[in-house]
């Protein structure tokens, strides 16, 4: 563990943020009850060493505060479930890009619903008072993935969403994060949302995971070169990916089963998906070798064949934002 990452430095709880479907929602009606039970089971998990808040709509409050307490759910009710996508891009120097269309199926029309989307969860944000910038360019959170210390990944597909060049992105994400490093690298999975958070992991300063990719040697040596490139003082480590794309929810996103990349990362704490497979003993033993932090595994097979899970579904807030948002959902929940 770096001085940067020292218990002294950050605040001992993040604030991790989920979202129940919408009530009027028919895209996850068939999977509604298995989206509960991964929020219960990761929620618990997230209660044992962080503070978890939930919003749902008056269809699914009851059930959620029955399951975890009304002081860890809120009546708010956001218009998708993946948080990380439509919300603020990282907790260290928060950014909220413009959230693209092909979340919400790509197009015109998908703009103008992932537009909404992410408004209403940004009224949220203006009334707590939390701080950020904010930012014309198309991107998803899923599609930052960041140590918290200046080194960022993103896929060339914010390059081609925003019509820019490599240095005229490096320099745009430069100037509204902070960041001192960055990796284009072509996603794994061509079309789609191409996120970087299904490719790579940070798990410390100058820390990365990868997938393994056995049967694309080719894709893997482009990914490790690329890294390299934009980020030359970074340690990369290769993890098990027993991929598993038998079961896909909707095509255009593909599974998230069998990425273990799709880890959600704290300052102390490694949020880490099992999905009740043999290389799941085998990933846990490769990630605790390669950092100090705790390990939690979070079943994630019930969600995986959507295509995300821990990471996807979990918005962070850290220090100055996650007490000013506590203080606000407090006042919301007073009577």
């Amino acid at each position: 563990m770096s001085p940067k990452e020292t218990k002294a430095n950050y605040p001992t709880k993040e604030l991790i943020i989920l979202a129940a479907p919408p009530d009027a929602d028919q895209y996850y009606m068939d999977v509604s009850s298995d989206i509960f039970k991964f929020h219960i089971a990761y929620a618990k998990q997230i209660l044992k060493h962080d503070d978890v808040l939930v919003f749902t709509g008056k269809k699914t409050y009851e059930k959620y505060v029955l399951a975890l307490g009304e002081e860890h759910v809120i009546l708010a009710e956001m218009h998708d479930i993946w948080m990380r996508d439509f919300s603020l891009s990282n907790p260290v120097s928060p950014v909220m890009f413009s959230y693209t269309s092909e979340g919400q199926g790509g197009g015109r029309k998908g703009q103008r619903e992932a537009d909404f989307v992410q408004d209403v969860l940004a009224k949220y944000m203006k009334r707590a008072g939390l701080s950020f910038q904010k930012s014309h360019l198309l991107n998803d959170g899923g599609n930052f993935v960041d140590d918290g210390a200046g080194n960022v990944v993103v896929s060339r597909k914010f390059l081609r969403d925003n019509h820019l060049t490599e240095a005229q992105g490096m320099q745009a994400i430069k100037d509204m994060s902070g960041a001192k490093h960055i990796a284009f690298i072509e996603s794994d999975e061509q079309g789609g949302l191409e996120h970087a958070d299904g490719v790579v992991a940070f798990i410390g300063t100058n820390t990365i995971v990868i997938n393994s990719y056995p049967s694309d040697p080719k894709y893997a040596q482009s990914l490790r070169r690329d890294l390299k490139r934009g980020l030359p003082s970074v340690t990369v480590h290769e993890i098990i990916t027993p991929y598993d794309g038998s079961k896909i929810y909707d095509t255009k996103f593909g599974s998230a089963c069998g990425l273990y990349t799709n880890m959600l990362v704290t300052p102390h704490r490694i949020y880490f998906p099992q999905f009740g497979i043999s290389e799941d003993k085998v990933a846990l033993a490769q990630i605790s070798q390669w950092t100090p932090k705790t390990i939690v595994p979070v079943m994630s097979g019930k969600v995986c064949h959507m295509g995300g899970g821990v990471r996807c579904m979990s918005w962070q807030l850290r220090g100055k934002n996650a007490d000013v948002f506590r203080v606000y959902i407090t006042s919301l929940n007073s009577p």
